[in-house]
């Protein structure tokens, strides 16, 4: 996994349209304080084609979680908000109660 660095957050959004219509595919809890949310979106700098992308949020200090089970119930349409605001990053889906703040956000692209 690489490392999402603060002065990438722009151009890292902007790639991916602020996953705009991406679907939430999973998230697990990997500790109390880590978890990984797992996103298919389309990628601009692929010709638009769909990749997944994995998200390691860790040494989480405040989160609204939401069931595996209830996860094809959220609206992709507005995407993701993701935000530093000099230490922690904020990690959360627009239009939903799901957000995760944490210390650091690791992604992976992978195959859709």
């Amino acid at each position: 996994m690489r490392p999402l660095l603060s002065n990438d957050l722009k151009s890292f959004l902007s790639r991916f349209d602020d996953f705009k219509g991406s679907e939430l595919r999973e998230f697990k809890i990997l500790s109390p304080t880590s978890f990984i949310v797992t996103l298919a979106t389309q990628d601009s700098a692929r010709g638009y084609d769909w990749i997944s992308m994995d998200f390691e949020l860790s040494s989480a200090s405040a989160a609204n979680l939401l069931d595996n089970s209830k996860l094809t119930l959220i609206d992709m349409t507005d995407g993701v908000e993701i935000s530093h605001n000099g230490t922690d990053f904020a990690f959360s889906i627009l239009n939903s109660t799901f957000f995760i703040e944490c210390a650091t956000i690791k992604y992976q692209e992978g195959i859709f």
